[in-house]
């Protein structure tokens, strides 16, 4: 479906690099062409400096995006997510961080859930990025408590694991 939604932009590179971010960030496009996450408007200017393009840039690709029934349905209800990693040790919880050695390959996060579980620890989140927007896609798994050892010595001799972190 991305490589769907990248090709009606295959001939304007700077509006594919617009899309790509909006995806990323999970930033919806409001009826008015206005870039937003929820209620909240993110200028253009801020969004064209982000990915280095002109604003008139931003404006063209909302427009194409509202111009298009299957893309305006996708940018009106994508969503934003709060992702814990980077506070998960502040407040007492557990991060664990799985580089896979192929993102594509189906069933590694069952498998560490199910190690994850076996260890009684309860998962408040798993969030996987997307192969097709992140080059380097990693697993975060935000746990109840802090990751033991022995834990990640079981999820480093899983044969879809290249490497492990734990925060």
């Amino acid at each position: 479906m991305w490589s769907q939604i990248l090709k009606k932009f295959s001939a304007f590179p700077a509006q594919e690099k617009v899309v790509r971010l909006l995806l990323k960030r999970g930033f919806q496009v409001a009826s008015d062409g206005k870039v937003v996450s929820g209620t909240i408007g993110i200028p253009h200017t801020k969004i064209a400096k982000e990915v280095g393009v002109d604003r008139r840039v931003v404006d063209a690709t909302t427009e194409v995006i509202l111009g298009d029934e299957a893309l305006k349905k996708v940018f009106r209800n994508i969503e934003t997510i709060a992702f814990l990693r980077n506070v998960a040790p502040e407040i007492g919880l557990g991060v664990i961080e799985i580089s896979p050695k192929d993102a594509k390959e189906v069933g590694l996060l069952s498998e560490i859930a199910s190690i994850v579980a076996d260890h009684k620890i309860g998962i408040r989140q798993a969030v996987c990025d997307d192969p097709f927007f992140t080059e380097d896609a990693k697993l975060t798994i935000v746990t109840d408590v802090p990751i033991p050892g022995d834990l990640v010595e079981e999820v480093k001799k899983l044969s879809g694991v290249k490497s492990v972190t734990v925060y």
